[in-house]
């Protein structure tokens, strides 16, 4: 080791145009393509870095060298950045300090708990978060406690598909695929043939597309947002028709709600209201404590007749 490199680094914060660093010929680290993709996209929706690459300046080969982060400057160029902060180490470094960084920076890093990281993950609501999580399911460990087959080609011979969720997406797809089947009562019951097997498959792959979600529980969260977003079209021609405005078959039948309203929940301020004037037309007897539903009736006749 060399007197110069026992000093210590006296890096400075500089902005720069990452189409004028210079990249690594030879990078240890190397990151999937689906991984880039997702790298790219978020720093799109930043519209910054939020980590910040490490550069040496080469004064003799007039030269600002990466030496880490890569695919960060490389990402940042393709996002359509014009200027990235980096780390500028100005001072001259020998040959093997440089790799030497280059290394470390590569190879020292922490580990997450399983427990953490699964909990932390789980506060995400929004799969579009998730999905900026970069998490796949070898980090989570999602299967790891179970013995299931997975959703893929090489499981076409197995007569049953099971789903996992994590618990806070469990509520969401139960409700979803509880309307769903309200929706289709019928006395006989088939089993989904291959054909839908195939359509399933494709939802998932233009989830993970469209989205680079590395994980099959994301994805299917947002096929469930999408359903979420259309629960208005599971009436039309299933018991309600748009264009008499009258309702198909009995007219007993049991509907869910979210059909009508096109959504599972209301901002608190618009739900007080409208449970006062549910509560106040229980109170004077103009719909039953059991039915409350009818207070939609009762308010949207009163609005229609003027």
């Amino acid at each position: 080791m060399s007197d110069v490199d026992d000093l210590p680094l006296d890096p400075r914060m500089m902005t720069v145009r990452p189409q004028d660093l210079t990249l690594l010929e030879v990078n240890a680290r190397y990151m999937r393509k689906e991984q880039y993709d997702r790298l790219v996209a978020n720093i799109r929706r930043d519209g910054c870095l939020t980590s910040v690459p490490l550069v040496w300046h080469d004064v003799d080969g007039d030269r600002k060298v990466v030496l880490s982060g890569n695919h960060r400057v490389q990402a940042s160029i393709d996002a359509g950045l014009a200027e990235i902060t980096v780390m500028v180490v100005q001072q001259k470094l020998s040959r093997a300090r440089q790799v030497a960084l280059q290394l470390s920076h590569n190879a020292i890093a922490g580990e997450d708990d399983p427990a953490t990281l699964k909990q932390l993950y789980e506060e995400l609501d929004d799969v579009d978060w998730r999905a900026y999580s970069g998490l796949d399911d070898k980090q989570l460990d999602l299967l790891a406690q179970v013995d299931l087959e997975g959703l893929s080609e090489a499981n076409l011979d197995f007569a049953t598909v099971q789903l996992v969720f994590l618990p806070h997406e469990l509520d969401a797809a139960r409700a979803s695929f509880d309307e769903a089947r309200k929706l289709v009562q019928a006395d006989a019951r088939w089993l989904a043939g291959y054909g839908d097997y195939e359509a399933t498959l494709d939802a998932l792959a233009t989830a993970h597309g469209a989205h680079n979600v590395g994980n099959v529980a994301t994805a299917l969260g947002l096929i469930l947002a999408v359903f979420e977003r259309h629960l208005g079209e599971l009436r039309d021609g299933v018991w309600f028709d748009p264009e008499s405005g009258e309702h198909i078959g009995n007219a007993n039948r049991l509907v869910p709600i979210e059909t009508v309203m096109e959504t599972r929940s209301m901002p608190a301020d618009a739900a007080a209201v409208l449970a006062r004037a549910v509560d106040q037309l229980v109170r004077k007897g103009e719909v039953p404590a059991d039915q409350r539903w009818r207070a939609l009736e009762y308010l949207a006749a009163d609005y229609l007749a003027g």
